[in-house]
């Protein structure tokens, strides 16, 4: 049996993979070949001095006698059988926790970039999970990853400084473009260009973007996503250009969000915030954001910040289940894929409560879920402010992405998009409708 790439090409069910948001290829061989032309480049070359905050990575893991042992044992408990110990090109993995500084030593000068490969091309936008990617569900790695000191050492991870433009591999080289239109048009079924599509400055050196980060929050030109109902308080605004995830009536104000199904946690997504009882019996909204789309998150509803923060956590943590038939704890291929309810109760997120100028909607909360990588949230609105509805709340910076909203059980809201559909509803466009 095989699937067909974006690019037509087939690929046999084997290696078929689906990642949310296109953060890594379908094909998981070409993310492996991406990952084995790193090792192969590494190997071969006498070792670089670690930058310093890799150097820092080291000695935190060498000073630490819990974390040296999480970091030592969690590439031991990596199953010795395939796929796991040789990934499907036929090359070693990383082998233990000085390989992988050595990877991320190299990895951390380079924009996430296009790999073609005899498999077809994809992009690998999570080079830090491609890195992890079967350790973090071995049980040292699960305890590593969930652990306050390692996910402080995570948070200083640099940012990548380039955009890089190179014909085969760049943002703005043939594949790149392409793929990157096809994301922004399909949600209007438009034929806009990139530089109609974002603010930019098509004559200049990258378009004007000054590093990766830059171009990763790129703006969206005016008019190109129009509000849906601007004089209209009952219709709620998309506040980000994602795809619909899950959709959950009456929310359990505690739950465990760490066993199979994920149920939300209300207490746990607001991060404990005395406003959380409000909205237990809450309906949730979720939706997650491509490696391709735009990263800005936009006002469901007009009114006041009554409450604006970042909580921080965890960036490589994702559910441990165990395999029914053994034993052993099963290594999930979708990775965070799988992992979208737990990760709103454990990552890095932005939470805003707003209260509505609609008293039908009164008090809402918009979550901001960073997952992988550094997955900075910046909230750009302060406490006490008024919003009008479409207004930008704050955005993301590098890093994969979610997002939820949730409505008090008092609150009668639908017409939520479809759950399942494969394509991004419009920021700004309607994502649901309150009735009195």
């Amino acid at each position: 049996m095989v699937h067909q790439h974006g690019d037509g090409i087939d690929i046999p069910s084997e290696h078929k993979r689906h990642h949310l948001g296109s953060w890594l290829p379908a094909d998981h061989r070409v993310q492996h070949d991406w990952m084995a032309k790193h090792i192969t480049h590494i190997d071969k070359h006498p070792p670089k001095p670690l930058i310093p905050v890799i150097q820092e990575f080291k000695q935190f893991i060498e000073g630490n006698a819990r974390i040296y042992m999480y970091f030592d044992q969690m590439w031991d408990e990596v199953p010795l059988k395939t796929p796991y110990y040789h990934d499907p090109t036929g090359k070693r993995q990383i082998r233990d926790y000085r390989h992988m500084l050595a990877v991320l030593n190299h990895i951390f000068t380079q924009a996430p970039q296009w790999n073609d490969t005899e498999f077809g091309v994809g992009m690998v936008g999570v080079p830090m999970v491609s890195i992890f990617d079967y350790v973090m569900a071995t049980p040292s790695g699960h305890a590593a990853f969930l652990d306050p000191e390692v996910n402080k050492m995570l948070k200083k991870s640099p940012k990548s400084a380039e955009v890089l433009t190179t014909e085969r591999t760049g943002w703005f080289s043939q594949h790149g473009k392409k793929d990157l239109m096809e994301v922004a048009n399909a949600p209007l079924q438009t034929s806009h260009t990139f530089e109609e599509m974002y603010i930019c400055d098509p004559h200049a050196e990258h378009h004007g973007y000054t590093s990766w980060d830059d171009f990763f929050t790129r703006e969206l030109r005016p008019d190109v996503r129009p509000l849906s109902g601007p004089n209209d308080n009952d219709v709620i605004a998309n506040a980000c250009e994602s795809t619909p995830y899950n959709l959950s009536r009456n929310a359990a104000l505690r739950a465990k969000f760490w066993i199979k199904g994920q149920p939300y946690s209300v207490l746990d997504m607001l991060a404990h915030d005395p406003l959380s009882a409000q909205f237990d019996s809450a309906t949730v909204y979720q939706a997650f954001l491509s490696a391709l789309s735009y990263h800005r998150w936009h006002s469901p509803i007009s009114g006041r910040v009554v409450r604006a923060f970042v909580k921080d956590g965890t960036y490589f943590s994702e559910p441990l289940f165990t395999d029914p038939s053994s034993s052993l704890y099963s290594i999930d291929a979708q990775g965070f894929s799988a992992s979208q309810g737990y990760l709103t109760a454990l990552a890095t997120r932005a939470v805003i409560f707003i209260q509505a100028d609609n008293p039908a909607i009164g008090l809402m909360a918009f979550v901001g879920v960073g997952m992988d990588e550094v997955s900075t949230c910046e909230i750009t609105v302060q406490q006490g402010q008024h919003i009008d509805k479409g207004d930008q709340l704050g955005m993301f910076h590098f890093g994969g992405s979610s997002h939820c909203l949730l409505f008090r059980e008092s609150v009668k809201v639908d017409q939520f998009p479809n759950i399942g559909i494969n394509q991004n509803v419009p920021v700004k466009s309607q994502v649901a409708v309150v009735r009195l």
